[in-house]
């Protein structure tokens, strides 16, 4: 059997689709904030988590590509609450200004889903003075998560409701240097190898 479609102790497998998970649940009163919302998996927690009733901010780099996305779930939903506001993972401005735009909202917090990442990119830095990938994938999403905790805590001391902090990753992550994170050496280009899983002399 391939192994994708093997159902784990949830009844669920690899394959299952989104409408099948989230099948009778109705999610009136809660608010979901996606990263990485304007494509691909983000886009489409997005637009299940809307067609449940659930209040998302879709934290997105590409305001227009982010409506875009919005307008499609609205024409299937239209009474569906969607917020779609700018987000760039790797600068640590734009994670503080977000949190900010976020909190001006005034919204509950119950779920948040740390989609957004980015991979297999030649050696850059961020704005920041950060290799991009480590400052996208881990910095930013810890500075978010950090900036969101006590209002994820407030929400669920007002409503009764234990929040939940959701992050999508993939396998790559076991395929670090022979040592881990070399965190000395992060922003040295010379050790930089983009597709590290195929190629990891370090």
């Amino acid at each position: 059997m391939w192994p994708f479609n093997r159902k784990g102790p949830s009844g669920f497998s690899g394959s299952s689709l989104a409408e099948e998970v989230t099948q009778g649940i109705d999610g009136t009163g809660l608010t979901a904030l996606v990263t990485g919302a304007s494509s691909g998996i983000g886009a489409e927690t997005s637009r299940v988590l809307a067609l449940h009733g659930v209040h998302v901010v879709m934290g997105v780099r590409n305001l227009s590509a982010g409506e875009r996305v919005k307008e499609l779930i609205m024409k299937e939903a239209p009474n569906a609450k969607i917020d779609v506001l700018a987000l760039d993972l790797s600068s640590l401005s734009s994670v503080r200004n977000f949190a900010y735009n976020f909190n001006a909202l005034d919204l509950p917090l119950n779920i948040l889903i740390n989609n957004a990442g980015i991979a297999f990119i030649p050696f850059k830095l961020s704005e920041d003075g950060i290799e991009l990938q480590f400052a996208t994938n881990y910095l930013g999403q810890f500075l978010l998560t950090n900036l969101l905790l006590e209002k994820m805590k407030a929400t669920s001391q007002e409503n009764g409701v234990e929040g939940r902090i959701v992050i999508v990753s993939s396998d790559s992550y076991k395929m670090t240097y022979h040592r881990g994170i070399q965190f000395d050496k992060i922003n040295n280009e010379r050790r930089y190898v983009f597709f590290f899983f195929f190629f990891c002399p370090f």
